[in-house]
């Protein structure tokens, strides 16, 4: 019993030795398991805010703007054609040869004033012919008269005679030659008549050797010269000879567009300008419209009125009508680029509240270069972006410049900091 006590001593520090390596092994094994798990963790994290970034950077990035509303008036501009206040192509009443002309194309002329004689011989003939008629006529109906006046005072002659001396039959015999010469008086006077008529008729044709002027103005055209043979009238055998056009004032035709109609009334003024008078203006004044829309252009047809007292607007020029209209209240602008165009018309992309895209469609007004009214599609208080990319459409989250990340508005870009 002694000896087993005298060996405990001996035993107990020897087990403590054998131990220590044992839990130098599982502090090991614990250090190396956590390490592990920490390193597991650590990958996990990166690999999530990877995905989150990624995720992040395939949001797209886009610029907002709002639609603005246009000024009180709008300057609509339209090509438009200057016309003469009066204008009116010449040509020959008669046949013939052109004798003479006595004004060019661009000089002033007076209503009235002779522009050219024309020379006609058939006329001149007819004319001879048909005086000597008339005066055939009128010898035959002094002829008939005489012999009416013969007649009468012999039927008197007879009727008048005592009861017995003539016979009823001689009476009426002479009451019958008496009729029949009042007969061939009234003939002879009807033929004289017919005479004077056709006198008449080549007389005025005979005023008609002259071409004149209808009216005060300018000879815009010569289209014929010493010589040329003349074909009265205005079918397609006969030619103009002159052209003369009264421009103290012209006329200017604009074809507004069917959407501005309502806004054109009488009194409109509006701006000229011509490309050969760089930076001068000329005013006008609506003073009618066609009050019907062409079918095919779905235009409206008005006149604007303009003094010329100086000439300087001529017939046939191009000129650009400024139209001072009253603007559309419903009309919005926004910027060209952020027009998308696509196989539905045009479009624009609208952000709503939940950064998710919405593709409107629009229609649009005139186009102001850098801006565009659009007419129908917005409201005021969209969202609208700005140079769209091709790929959006509607229902993909965007993200706008300058504010936070779709989905975590109180934080900004704490992933792509996690992950960098």
């Amino acid at each position: 019993m002694s000896e087993h006590e005298d060996k405990s001593p001996e035993v107990a520090p020897a087990t403590r030795q054998r131990r220590k390596p044992r839990l130098l092994s599982v502090g090991a094994a614990a250090l190396v398991i956590a390490v592990a798990v920490e390193g597991i963790w650590l990958r996990q994290s990166q690999e999530k805010a990877v995905a989150a970034w990624t995720a992040a950077a395939a949001i797209p990035t886009v610029d907002i703007v709002h639609p603005s509303k246009g000024p009180p008036e709008q300057q609509v501009v339209l090509p438009g054609e200057i016309h003469a206040w009066y204008e009116a192509p010449t040509y020959a009443r008669v046949n013939g040869y052109l004798k003479n002309w006595y004004f060019d194309f661009g000089a002033q002329v007076k209503k009235g004033q002779v522009l050219a004689d024309i020379d006609t011989p058939e006329i001149d003939a007819q004319f001879a012919a048909a005086k000597a008629k008339l005066k055939a006529a009128h010898a035959a109906v002094k002829a008939r008269d005489a012999e009416e006046q013969f007649a009468k005072t012999t039927y008197e002659r007879w009727r008048d005679s005592p009861r017995g001396v003539v016979s009823v039959q001689e009476q009426e015999a002479k009451q019958a030659e008496y009729e029949n010469n009042m007969a061939s008086l009234d003939a002879a006077k009807a033929d004289m008549a017919v005479a004077q008529a056709d006198v008449d008729r080549l007389e005025s044709l005979q005023n008609f050797k002259q071409v004149i002027a209808p009216f005060d103005g300018v000879v815009t055209a010569r289209e014929t010269d010493i010589g040329a043979l003349i074909n009265a009238g205005s079918d397609g055998t006969a030619r103009e000879l002159f052209s003369v056009a009264d421009i103290h004032k012209v006329r200017v035709y604009v074809k507004v567009p069917q959407r501005l109609a309502a806004n054109i009334h009488r009194g409109l003024t509006a701006e000229l300008r011509l490309p050969q008078y760089p930076g001068k203006v000329f005013m006008a004044k609506t003073t009618t419209t066609s009050r019907s829309v062409n079918t095919s252009s779905r235009t409206l047809l008005v006149e604007l009125e303009a003094d010329n007292p100086d000439g300087l607007l001529q017939p046939g020029t191009y000129v650009e009508a400024q139209l001072n209209l009253p603007s559309d209240p419903n009309t919005l602008l926004i910027p060209s680029s952020a027009i998308l165009f696509r196989q539905h018309g045009l479009e624009a992309a609208v952000v709503g509240d939940d950064d998710k895209v919405t593709l409107k469609k629009i229609s649009l007004g005139r186009n102001r270069g850098v801006q565009v009214e659009v007419t129908d599609g917005l409201m005021p208080s969209d969202r609208i972006v700005d140079s769209p990319p091709d790929s959006l459409g509607s229902g993909d989250v965007v993200r706008i410049a300058g504010g936070p990340v779709p989905g975590n508005p109180s934080k900004r870009t704490e992933i792509e900091a996690e992950a960098n």
